[in-house]
Formats: structure tokens, sequence, C-alpha cells
């Protein structure tokens, strides 16, 4: 799979497409139709929030077709927020996860983050705190209302402050 698979930033007119894999991929976790259904807002991905410059989407493609996509947005001089990553569910387990954070935060760091900040699923914290993030504490869900998130944090070296991001 490794020969196949590039990562690179994405085109407003794939919205839909990481859209739809976006719910599929949160549906893995056996998520009922009415929990899905609260948090597809959150979810939806639109041609404007890839357009924004401050906002990063990359998605990584295998032969061709995503099967994966991580969003990242400021949210200080230093800090940025992983917004989103997630994996075709019959693609969970072959590293792809991880090589879309190692792209993060490749980026993150080349845009002069020094912190990259996670709202996880629970069920992909552990996948987190594999790859090396601290758990940092708890907040309440956007979504689900009386639902609690754990929150993660990845120090990084900056590498280039404001530096053009390629793939």
């Amino acid at each position: 799979m490794k020969d196949s698979t590039i990562l690179r930033t994405a085109r407003p007119t794939e919205a839909k497409t990481i859209s739809e894999l976006a719910m599929r991929s949160k549906a893995y976790w056996g998520y009922s139709s009415e929990f899905m259904a609260a948090c597809r807002d959150e979810l939806v991905v639109t041609q404007a929030r890839i357009m924004d410059t401050q906002r990063d989407y990359f998605v990584c493609e295998v032969d061709g077709v995503i099967v994966g996509y991580f969003a990242m947005r400021p949210i200080s001089e230093f800090e940025r927020d992983l917004e989103a990553l997630f994996v075709e569910p019959q693609n969970i387990g072959f590293g792809l996860g991880r090589r879309l954070l190692e792209k993060a935060k490749e980026v993150a760091s080349k845009r002069g983050a020094k912190i990259l900040r996670i709202q996880s699923d629970p069920n992909a914290a552990s996948f987190y705190a594999a790859q090396g993030a601290i758990h940092t504490g708890n907040t309440e869900s956007g979504s689900i209302s009386g639902r609690f998130l754990p929150e993660f944090k990845i120090e990084l070296l900056a590498k280039s402050a404001r530096g053009s991001i390629r793939s």
C-alpha cells in the first residue's frame, strides 16, 4: 500500500468525497444513526472551508482514491488545532492515520506552531496516545450535550515560521 500512497493538499471539488469519508469513518465505531445525525454538521466539509487560507486540508490517496484526510486550523500564533483526521474504515490499521498525523505535525511546524491541539473521539484516544500525544483533559462535545471528549497536545519543533507548504 505504501508504494501507491500519496499525501497532498485537498481540492475544493473534493469536499463531498471528504465529508462522506468522515461520516463512514465515524460510523466505524458503531455509533447509532441518531448519534451520527447529531454530529453530521460537525463532519461536513465545504468547498469554502477547503479554500480558507487559514486552514490546511490534506488527503491521503491510494491508487488515486482518497482514503483519509486531515484538517487543521490556527488557534493562536503558536498553536494549531487538528480539526479532523479520518481514514476509510477498510484502511484503518495500515498506518495511514499515523502518516496523516505525521504530515499534520510537519505542516503545523512549518507554519510556526509549537503545539498541535487535538480533540479526539474517545475511540481514537489510544491512537493519539500511541503517537506521543499528551492527554490534557476533557471537553464537552459541541454536537452531543453531556458527552465529553479527550483532549491532547503534541509539542512540535517549529521548522520555519510561516513557510510555504508543498506536497
